[in-house]
């Protein structure tokens, strides 16, 4: 058996310097993020920038003496923009977000409203002059009020030799509006050399209110990555209490300093990180190791931040405070990891990099060489002919091809118990190659239970017994206790009398009945420590439950031990299937888990895991993570707990099981609705055929741009004196979306 040893892994030695995310304003697309990296790696003092257009931040490391003016004064000067000096940077972007998200909604709903009566001019009344001046009148707005976010980033790209989705959609808008006002205006020009003068109001008008709708959508999803960075913030407890001169007083967490006594009550979350001096409790901390039995904490103890307090009182002494505290360390690690990702310049931007300049060329080349063999059409003939290029080369198709495969992919995945958060992740799902597991509520339920019971031979009063447990594990304040007495209420067994009742720290627990005889709860030590008899059977059987990873209880009076009890957290029937199937596919498997090794060795010889590793950190998950991709692996990373966060925000494609704590399931990009496994191989075949449709869909479009554009150029003039007409070429546009939707749409049938 392979045991991956993940404490070897370290992170990357950052050079010297300063190294923090700031909130950006001013990004509508990929290339404004590749903008933004840019000219910050060519500031002096700069050593590395890494935007994440998803949650609108930028990890900037910078020297000492780069001051965050400066950063902020070469973004303003190319229209973008940084957040500093505010007391919570984040709390602004989020206002800022929101509000950016309701003007876009805005917009998108005023275009749709002004596009349906231009749309139905054009369309069913293209002949009636007046029709022509009430599309004038309402397109202007539409194009250049609540369309010129379009016009300025296609103005931005081209002022850094760039050129994306955004340009093709100004140009061919507004070369359609201004050869559409030319022709409403100066109808006569057209007729004068027997061609009808048409508008095509209704093409630039559609273009923009679908692609606002594209980016309402996209601003939704963005405007939700902060979230989990709040929540977990709102772990820690804004006030505290400390024991000052022997009296409790009530501080603002700001204010606690190292070397201070804190008090912590039960059911309150712990303020910072320290030590325990006085008293004893169990605290529930699977924030941080997932696990979901809460630890006994005694003297000397270390107690962690945003942890929970169970059932006792305790005082401890502050050690770290402020973003000394390991939940201010999981909160930093993971804004890096989510801000250490190089954005995804989506695959429709990169090809209109290409595609805009060659359309634009063509389109030039068709006027000047219309000008020369038009003869006396000439001019006629090239500015319809240019035009058509433009209009014919529309993106619409191109624009359509991943949105609407995403979109249908992602419903897919809701009928499937698949929720989907982002396009990026379903993107890449296809590509993963390794696999990483949490334990505790990803492979097993993530709760404790009684999974065995067997009582010494021949043994009467068997339900006299049962009662007297009830009772005793009704008091105990243990955690597993519960478990116990969830079982026994549940086989309808009552709950006897008790006088007494003793807790034996780390031990168990005693009890005595109303008659004196007296009985011990817990664990081997404490049946030795009290010379309890034990059953060379009942040994036996306790020894094999331990080798299975389970917790034993013993349960006697002061002679023998009368019945053993076996506690584990049971693994979900479906696990070991899921698991065969991804290895099937030959995608490598790992599981990484808070617990310790033993029961971590157990739990994946039973599921078939060879590369496992318990008393895992959170860091040290989110290392392994980045050791795997330094491999070359593209990583998909499962877990349930706010543990995972870091390792989640950290991986390529990130996956939440539904049941988990809300802060994972804010930071994955998929989210399991059942918290069965064998979704996950469903997921990563869905996000396979998704990207064949949407490599099918470019096809199609490119196929499209590839016949249309010479035709539209005028290259069967010559054989036939075919001259494609700009209306026409807005409806083989159209019909071109239509191919793109329907083919996309097959995906519905798609089994998983």
């Amino acid at each position: 058996m392979e045991t991956v040893n993940i404490f070897e892994t370290k992170q990357k030695p950052a050079k010297h310097g300063v190294k923090k995310s700031f909130p950006v304003i001013g990004m509508t697309c990929a290339s404004c993020a590749s903008s933004v990296e840019s000219i910050l790696l060519h500031t002096d003092g700069v050593n590395s920038a890494s935007v994440n257009f998803a949650s609108s931040s930028v990890l900037v490391d910078y020297d000492e003496a780069v001051s965050e003016e400066k950063l902020q004064n070469v973004l303003r000067e190319v229209g973008y923009d940084i957040i500093i000096d505010t007391e919570d940077p984040s709390e602004v972007q989020q206002e800022l977000q929101q509000k950016h998200y309701q003007d876009i909604k805005n917009r998108t709903i005023w275009s749709a409203i002004l596009t349906l009566p231009i749309f139905i001019f054009g369309m069913f009344y293209m002949d009636w002059v007046p029709g022509k001046w009430i599309s004038l009148v309402l397109t202007f707005p539409i194009l250049f009020w609540f369309g010129r976010s379009f016009f300025i980033n296609a103005y931005k790209q081209a002022r850094h030799g760039k050129a994306n989705m955004d340009t093709l959609v100004a140009l061919s808008t507004g070369i359609a509006f201004i050869f559409s006002v030319f022709n409403t205006f100066f109808p006569e020009f057209w007729l004068s050399r027997g061609i009808e003068p048409h508008v095509y109001y209704e093409a630039a008008t559609v273009i923009i209110t679908f692609i606002s709708l594209g980016k309402l959508l996209e601003e939704k999803a963005k405007s939700n990555t902060s979230s989990a960075i709040k929540k977990l913030m709102g772990l820690q407890p804004k006030t505290l209490k400390i024991i000052e001169n022997g009296e409790e007083k009530e501080i603002p967490i700001s204010s606690v300093q190292v070397g201070q006594t804190i008090l912590v009550k039960p059911g309150e979350k712990i303020p910072v990180d320290g030590l325990v001096s006085k008293g004893s409790s169990y605290v529930d901390e699977s924030m941080i190791t997932g696990e979901p039995v809460p630890v006994e904490k005694t003297k000397d103890e270390k107690v962690f931040a945003g942890t929970v307090n169970q059932k006792g009182s305790f005082q401890f002494v502050a050690k770290k405070v402020g973003s000394g505290t390991l939940l201010s360390q999981i909160i930093k690690m993971v804004q890096e990891a989510q801000g250490s990702k190089a954005p995804v310049q989506k695959l429709v931007d990169r090809i209109a990099g290409i595609f805009v300049p060659v359309v634009l060329g063509i389109s030039i080349i068709t006027f000047i060489v219309w000008m020369l063999v038009g003869g006396d059409d000439g001019f006629s003939q090239a500015l319809l002919t240019s035009v058509a290029v433009l209009v014919i080369a529309c993106p619409c198709a191109l624009g359509l091809a991943t949105p609407t495969a995403i979109m249908v992919g992602i419903g897919k995945g809701a009928e499937n118990n698949i929720l989907i958060k982002d396009a990026e992740s379903l993107e890449l799902g296809y590509k993963v190659n390794a696999v990483i597991l949490d334990k505790t509520g990803t492979i097993t339920e993530g709760k404790p239970l009684v999974t065995d019971i067997l009582w010494k031979d021949k043994i009467e009063n068997q339900i006299e017994y049962q009662q007297i447990l009830l009772a005793i594990e009704a008091q105990s304040e243990h955690p597993l206790a519960d478990a116990v007495v969830k079982l026994l209420k549940e086989e309808n067994i009552e709950q006897a009398e008790i006088d007494s009742f003793e807790s034996i720290i780390g031990k168990g627990v005693k009890a005595q009945t109303e008659n004196g005889a007296k009985y011990f709860v817990g664990n081997h030590k404490l049946m030795l420590e009290k010379n309890i008899q034990i059953d060379g059977s009942l040994m036996k059987t306790a020894e094999g439950l331990e080798d299975q990873a389970k917790t034993v209880i013993f349960f006697g009076d002061e002679k023998q031990v009368l019945a053993i009890l076996a506690i584990a957290d049971k693994i979900k029937e479906t696990s070991k299937m899921a698991i065969a199937t991804l290895q099937e596919r030959g995608i490598e498997v790992y599981m990484l888990t808070g617990d310790n090794n033993k029961t971590a060795s157990a739990v994946a010889k039973q599921v078939g895991i060879t590369n496992y590793q318990g008393e895992v950190m959170p860091s040290d998950k989110a290392a392994f993570v980045e050791k795997l991709q330094a491999d070359g692996k593209i990583v998909a990373m499962v877990g349930d707990g706010i543990n995972d966060s870091h390792a989640l925000a950290q991986a390529n494609v990130s996956i939440a099981m539904g049941r988990g704590s809300d802060i994972a399931m804010d930071v994955a990009k998929m989210t399991l609705i059942t918290s069965d496994l064998q979704s996950i191989p469903k997921a990563l075949e869905l996000s396979k055929r998704t990207v064949l449709g949407i490599r099918q869909n470019l096809f199609w479009a490119f196929i499209y741009n590839i016949i249309g554009i010479p035709i539209a150029a005028g290259v069967l003039y010559p054989i036939n004196g075919f001259l494609l007409d700009p209306m026409i070429a807005g409806a083989a546009m159209a019909f071109s979306s239509v191919s793109v939707v329907a083919n996309s749409l097959r995906l519905k049938r798609v089994k998983l």
